[in-house]
């Protein structure tokens, strides 16, 4: 039988300025661990500390610009666009223009505190 998931959870960020992260599935709303879906927004400006994750990661952008940056460059991708980062790899996210950015993440497995390993 399918199941409903009647709202996200708000989940903190990691990050310079305030961003909002609304998990709908994953460890901490559905207990699920296969994989993780979020809506974010974040503001212009927000930036967030390096990462070398132990999951793959997909993300869709809805509205803005996110940039991308990884070992030996970065990549700006825009709304209607979508990028993969794959586990192991170091990247980090930001949103530097003044809109900000509304985007999906899919992490597979779910995304975790304890596998994003963050630069310290």
């Amino acid at each position: 039988m399918p199941r409903l998931i009647q709202a996200p959870t708000r989940v903190e960020a990691a990050g310079t300025k305030p961003k909002l992260i609304d998990e709908y599935v994953g460890r901490v709303n559905t207990a699920t661990a296969h994989c993780s879906i979020a809506h974010m927004r974040s503001p212009g400006g927000w930036e967030e500390p390096g990462q070398r994750p132990e999951f793959d990661e997909f993300t869709i952008v809805l509205r803005g610009m996110v940039r991308v940056e990884f070992e030996g460059g970065a990549m700006d991708v825009h709304a209607g666009q979508a990028v993969h980062t794959a586990a192991g790899e170091w990247i980090r996210y930001s949103t530097p223009l003044d809109e900000g950015a509304e985007y999906i993440a899919v992490c597979l497995p779910a995304f975790s505190p304890g596998t994003v390993h963050r630069d310290e």
